[in-house]
């Protein structure tokens, strides 16, 4: 059978590349081990955090799935960091990870130009160096243009309770061998990762009256800029709880160090940094009294409860001794025990910023593969790899977000030039334009990209446009300048804000840390013409100003930098204060531009300006 595109998991990045790949017209095939595990949400039942939000966010602007299956599968919502700056705020959802999953399946199969098939991939079809298809378990043989690969932690999965071992890539669920030992065929580089997740305890076992309850904002926001408001507004929330381990949890759990698979040496992959074991964090955090614990539904029926922040793979008989020792699970009954999972991953600089592989032709890795942790990391390279294919099946011109534009450029940047040893996560810090980079403004990004992809519809766009127009009138209603009159000291004093000495304009002024959006009203009735959204946009951009300006500054400079040729001829070794790796490195891929340069993992900023005065020096 022919395809255009053949996307190999059923995972989040799965389920994004082959929408992607479909809506963009190609004749795509979905092909995963279990098709009722679509969209599982393998781990934790939530989507989105601090930068995973972020992810989310822009996955919706570019006409992803991610945020519309959240918004109607939610439990929960919250802002984290409300306290803190727009920029570095993180919206976080918890879900019904069984309605999640059955959407998500659906939306698949009633999808035009796509099907799925729930077979086992054996290996990858390849001739003269380009792929040209997959073969089965079941011995069929599929053919496409583009085959793009998101197995998630299935490749060579181990998963380890105790002293137990068990081949699998989740759970109670077939692993996927052949296809790792096919990509090694064609001397890709790959690596060995471990990641974990908690047991699951029967609700009715708990006792939530002596724990604290968490609930969700009063009104929630919705990840999707398409869900409809209105409706959503109402939306029934379930609480979440926090407990906390103790002394005696952290007694019982460091005596069993000795049956602890991570530390027996029976772990040999690498683990997530920022989202340890609790044997782990006992074992590194041994000053630490209490841990906290988040006791989370997982279905709206609440009959199953997620410990987050008790990640194991302790033997049965301790992960049952130390959830009892936590106040309120004294009783506690587990579902499902916890348990790590290792597996292959191919190192993500064997692939370009499209996510293609460098050594096989039309052949794409997307999610946990990458060395990446997280469904938010995922489904962003499931999106990206789906809409880089089809246009490389249409000859067009790839894809690629700069790391000024996106949390998804900084993403793929990060991963393709740096590489990664241990499960890759996104943070906040990690994106040095972030204050452009907001949650709330992931539509005027980068909805006009999602629309010229044929992702995203003419009537939505003329929104965000609408949206775009209505933000650029309330700024220049803030230029009107204002001087230090009696009535304008009188109206800053009847609003509790101190008074300006200068003539200055009502930006200034609105710009103020103290300034809200009331107050902004007050100072500027016109503004109340604009939508609300629009409104709340004003005063970020009042508050950011100059920040912004400067980044902009900075991003334009760097722009006009990155494209300076280098020289052919250049002797890199002899230029004063380059480091012995970069000019090893330099001279062995011998770059064009410096934008080439800076996409060198181990060629640094630093680095890079050194080159960069040396060529003007050069040159004058």
């Amino acid at each position: 059978m022919q395809y255009d595109v053949i996307v190999v998991g059923g995972g989040h990045a799965g389920i994004e590349a082959s929408l992607a790949a479909a809506r963009m017209g190609k004749r795509t095939l979905l092909i995963t081990i279990l098709a009722e595990q679509i969209g599982a949400t393998s781990c934790n039942p939530a989507v989105g955090g601090l930068a995973k939000g972020h992810l989310v966010k822009e996955i919706d602007a570019l006409g992803g799935e991610m945020g519309l299956l959240t918004d109607a599968s939610g439990l929960q919502f919250r802002i984290l960091n409300e306290a803190k700056g727009p920029a570095v705020r993180g919206s976080r959802a918890q879900i019904d990870m069984d309605v999640y999953r059955v959407i998500a399946r659906n939306r698949c199969l009633t999808t035009d130009n796509l099907e799925v098939k729930q077979e086992s991939v054996e290996e990858l079809v390849i001739e003269n160096g380009t792929v040209v298809g997959i073969k089965t378990h079941l011995e069929n043989e599929y053919r496409a243009k583009a085959v793009i690969i998101t197995t998630g932690t299935f490749l060579n999965g181990v998963v380890h309770i105790g002293t137990t071992k068990q081949s699998a890539g989740r759970y109670g669920e077939f692993p996927s061998v052949g296809l790792s030992d096919s990509l090694k065929r064609q001397e890709i580089r790959m690596g060995r990762l471990k990641t974990g997740t908690t047991p699951r305890i029967d609700g009715s076992s708990i006792d939530f009256s002596v724990m604290e309850e968490q609930g969700g904002d009063e009104k929630p926001v919705a990840f999707s800029f398409r869900t409809n408001k209105e409706q959503f507004s109402s939306k029934k929330q379930l609480p979440c709880f926090i407990a906390y381990t103790n002394t005696d949890t952290h007694t019982l759990i460091e005596s069993n160090f000795h049956r602890a698979p991570l530390f027996t040496g029976q772990i040999e992959g690498t683990g997530p940094r920022y989202c340890p074991s609790i044997e782990d964090k006992i074992d590194r955090f041994r000053d630490k009294e209490r841990h906290h614990l988040f006791i989370e539904p997982q279905s709206a029926e609440a009959t199953e409860f997620y410990i987050n922040g008790m990640s194991t793979s302790l033997p049965p008989d301790v992960q049952i001794r130390m959830i009892q020792s936590v106040k309120g699970l004294e009783n506690a009954r587990i579902v499902r025990y916890g348990y790590a999972i290792e597996y292959d991953y191919v190192d993500p600089t064997e692939l370009t910023h499209t996510l293609e592989t460098k050594k096989v032709s039309n052949l794409y890795c997307a999610g946990q593969i990458n060395g990446t942790t997280g469904y938010e990391e995922a489904a962003a390279q499931g999106l990206m790899a789906g809409i880089n294919a089809a246009l490389k099946i249409d000859n067009k011109a790839p894809f690629v977000l700069r790391r000024d534009e996106a949390y998804i450029g900084v993403l793929i940047d990060d991963l393709v030039t740096k590489g990664t040893k241990e499960p890759y996560r996104m943070f906040t810090s990690r994106a040095e334009y972030r204050l452009l980079l907001r949650e709330d403004n992931a539509d005027l990004r980068l909805s006009r990209y999602g629309h010229e992809l044929g992702l995203l519809d003419s009537d939505f766009l003329q929104k965000v446009e609408n949206k775009r127009q209505e933000i650029e009138k309330g700024m220049e209603l803030l230029q009107q300048s204002v001087t230090p009159n009696k009535e304008m000291i009188k109206f800053l004093a009847s609003i509790d804000e101190e008074k300006i000495n200068d003539k200055t304009t009502l930006l200034a002024i609105a710009s103020r840390k103290s300034f809200t959006l009331e107050k902004l009203r007050a100072l500027v009735p016109d503004i109340e013409t604009l939508s609300l959204e629009a409104q709340e946009q004003v005063l970020i951009g009042a508050k950011y100003h100059r920040y912004i300006e400067k980044q902009q500054t900075q991003i334009e400079k760097m722009k006009g930098m990155m494209s300076v040729e280098i020289p052919k001829d250049i002797n890199f070794a002899s230029i004063s204060g380059l480091g012995n790796e970069a000019i090893e490195k330099l001279e062995h891929f011998a770059p064009p531009t410096l934008d080439a340069a800076s996409r060198i993992s181990g060629i640094t900023p630093a680095a890079i300006e050194i080159l960069h005065i040396y060529i003007r020096m050069r040159q004058k």
